[in-house]
């Protein structure tokens, strides 16, 4: 049985063992910085980092930016980025759970669209994302400084 729910500042050095995962050529933090940096995060309006939780142990993670809007008659849209599941605990729903609450989450503030990007190829993380609801329907540019 797992639980969704917002990280707290105590969840800081679980969600790091998973963007380890996620990302493991990125440089290591120092601690005082990543603390200050996720301090900041959530401190941020519209900014949420969702955790799904087994036994008190954080398994998948992301990240749901919602933004405000001057078109579709002001209403907001939401990016989610960062998701990372464990490893060991893949393919047991987990993800899909705190995706889908993210999503859900967007849908309630009133965002007229939710939005996920990936730069993996993997065609298994198309279907996950698929099997989440979402659809490819864009063509996605980036600038990377």
């Amino acid at each position: 049985m797992s639980i969704v729910r917002d990280l707290k500042p105590a969840d800081l050095d679980g969600l790091l063992r998973l963007y380890r995962q996620l990302n493991p050529s990125d440089p290591i933090l120092p601690p005082q910085i990543a603390k200050a940096r996720f301090e900041t995060m959530l401190s941020n309006p519209g900014l949420s980092v969702l955790g799904a939780f087994v036994d008190k142990c954080l398994v998948a993670a992301c990240v749901l930016h919602i933004l405000p809007n001057l078109t579709r008659g002001s209403r907001s849209y939401a990016l989610i980025e960062n998701v990372v599941t464990d490893a060991a605990e893949r393919r047991r729903g987990y993800g899909q759970k705190v995706v889908r609450t993210a999503v859900a989450a967007a849908l309630v503030e009133g965002c007229y669209k939710v939005m996920i990007m990936t730069g993996r190829f993997d065609p298994g993380v198309q279907l996950f994302y698929e099997s989440c609801g979402f659809k490819q329907s864009k063509k996605g540019f980036e600038i990377r400084g």
